[in-house]
């Protein structure tokens, strides 16, 4: 952290009050409307990779080699894109 206030670069980690010792992110960090829509979008990332852990069984890969692993990877990429487009074409209603 003090090295990313060093370089004045604001860190948008998720801030952990209940920690021994407190959070390693202070209120100058999450006074700021841009860190609430960060964690916003943190969140949306994560239910992706939670995804592709649960459904794509991305958890435990069972191919082996740099290239497999990526294509893999890639697969399960565009299968989490066609269920968020199925998901998102119901929630809009055909006018």
């Amino acid at each position: 952290m003090e090295e990313c206030r060093h370089l004045r670069v604001t860190p948008h980690v998720a801030q952990n009050l209940k920690r021994r010792g407190g959070s390693a992110i202070d209120g100058r960090t999450t006074r700021h409307a841009g860190y609430a829509l960060s964690q916003k979008k943190r969140k949306r990332i994560e239910e992706c990779f939670g995804w592709l852990k649960t459904i794509a069984l991305m958890r435990k890969v069972r191919h082996r080699g740099v290239n497999r692993v990526h294509w893999i990877f890639t697969f399960a990429c565009a299968a989490y894109n066609l269920v968020r487009i199925r998901n998102l074409a119901a929630a809009v209603p055909v006018a």
